[in-house]
């Protein structure tokens, strides 16, 4: 069954592999310098004739990798596409500084980053002179307001829009595009459209695309915030938009990629079981945890934790909210810990085969995973500057993994356990940014992370406990998983 498994994982990576790559095949996607600018990559199909530009803008703690299904799509339709790391994100070393809660802080700074990519991409031998921006999220109200300032732009693609800059003729032939599932961010994009024309719905054309007050909004059917940027509603849908502003005709239907990205995780998670199998195998050591002792460990720290903290502010990782984060974590693992200590239930946890078992699970879940992600997802190959971050966080992830791990004895828990105590958690991140939302409201952006990590690294953390014996191999290993899946997320800030 192991071998059977091991074909099947390699096979259905092997195919998702073949089909992303597909859809990068036939185009030119390299490095595009930006004197003094961000990092940047062009995209463009070969023998392309002087045409528009399209810089292509991410969310927050969003990277280029995130946004390439646009850029893939509106370069298949004959556009010259740039998409870049905005500054503290992905491979951009430069901080996000400034006053993030004020428009004329961090956010006219990573305006000046929009125009200043454009001006260059404007100067490419490539470039028609024409020029339209797009933006996911944070970034819909960047490129709204670099269009503001900008009359050469063409046309906005909006994704998951938000901005109080919008006028009832301004910027210029806007296209907004939402997802099904996001409902506030729906209910913002028809405030906007509705500006320009009152009774206005849903995949409906209003305002005159001739003089620039072109306005409509779209819906992409069954996705959520992520989900739009993968959905070819979405993406049709800006390529069938400018395509209609700059008067061509070079759109073509987007390939989907979201389905070979999940066939693709699914693969390389599928893969772990085999590899975890391959472990020496042992006992386990240590019986059920007693119920009364699982209680307090499981719901203790949840209700104390965000209590203890909330008067607590740090500032030595420049990174948004990560001193917080590591304080929760760590405090978290060592009520944990520290409770299943104090019941003898560390005894034998910690023979010397652990720390080098406990290595080999964190350099092949970061190498496996890094490699998939980093190419097809978001940037998850950290610069210089986040190191130090990745071993921050590292003294926190490390210990509340670790308390996890004993806790669910080693994968070994029924599972009602599992979800009360990873709910549990959940709802300690939760009550932490309810009790300070002002300065830990970016702890939001990661609850998704951290559930897709309890789904895939959850599971595979259980097959090596179960297959080891040992609680702590799974929990140490994938505790550095956690961290540097962090550290490469959060925005840098100083």
């Amino acid at each position: 069954m192991r071998w059977v498994v091991a074909v099947l994982a390699v096979l259905a990576i092997a195919v998702a592999v073949w089909r992303l790559e597909a859809g990068r095949a036939g185009l030119e996607i390299g490095a595009f310098d930006i004197p003094g600018g961000p990092p940047a990559t062009l995209t463009v199909a070969p023998g392309t004739e002087p045409a528009p530009v399209v810089v292509v803008a991410h969310g927050f703690a969003g990277s280029r990798q995130l946004m390439e299904p646009f850029a893939l799509t509106l370069a298949r339709a004959g556009y010259l596409v740039v998409s870049f790391d905005f500054m503290g994100h992905g491979r951009n070393p430069r901080p996000m500084t400034g006053d993030v809660t004020t428009v004329d802080g961090t956010t006219r700074l990573m305006v000046e980053e929009v125009r200043a990519v454009a001006r260059a991409a404007l100067a490419h031998p490539r470039s028609d002179g024409r020029l339209a921006y797009l933006g996911h999220s944070m970034a819909s109200d960047l490129i709204i307001r670099a269009a503001l300032q900008e009359p050469a732009v063409g046309a906005v693609v909006a994704v998951s829009a938000f901005s109080q800059a919008v006028t009832a003729e301004r910027p210029a032939n806007l296209l907004l595009v939402a997802g099904e599932w996001e409902g506030r961010l729906r209910e913002e994009a028809l405030r906007i459209l509705r500006m320009t024309e009152a009774e206005a719905g849903e995949g409906e054309t209003v305002g005159d695309m001739a003089v620039g007050t072109a306005r409509r909004m779209v819906t992409a059917p069954g996705v959520e915030h992520v989900g739009v940027l993968y959905a070819p509603a979405a993406l049709d849908a800006a390529a069938a938009w400018l395509d209609a502003v700059f008067a061509r005709d070079g759109a073509v239907p987007a390939q989907a990629r979201g389905g070979w990205i999940l066939l693709l995780l699914a693969g390389v998670t599928a893969l772990a079981w085999p590899l975890a199998r391959a472990l020496p195998a042992a006992p386990a050591v240590g019986g059920p945890v007693p119920l009364r002792l699982f209680l307090w460990a499981a719901l203790l720290p949840a209700v104390a934790v965000p209590l203890l903290l909330a008067p607590v502010e740090t500032r030595v990782l420049p990174v948004l909210v990560a001193d917080y984060l590591v304080l929760h974590f760590a405090a978290y693992g060592a009520i944990v810990i520290g409770l299943l200590a104090r019941a003898g239930r560390l005894r034998g946890q910690f023979p010397g085969r652990v720390w080098g078992l406990a290595g080999l699970v964190a350099v092949v879940s970061i190498a496996g995973f890094g490699l998939v992600l980093d190419r097809y997802v978001a940037n998850f190959l950290p610069h210089a500057g986040r190191i130090a971050v990745i071993a921050g966080l590292a003294l926190g992830a490390v210990a509340y993994s670790l308390g996890e791990a004993l806790l669910l004895e080693a994968g070994r828990a029924r599972v009602w356990r599992v979800l009360l105590v990873r709910g549990a958690f959940l709802a300690s991140l939760i009550a932490a940014v309810a009790l300070d939302f002002e300065r830990l409201m970016f702890l939001l952006i990661i609850l998704p992370v951290i559930l897709l990590f309890f789904l895939i690294f959850g599971t595979i953390g259980g097959w090596i406990g179960r297959r080891s014996g040992l609680a702590a191999v799974g929990g140490i290993g994938l505790g550095l998983m956690l961290a540097w899946a962090l550290g490469v997320t959060f925005p840098l800030f100083a």
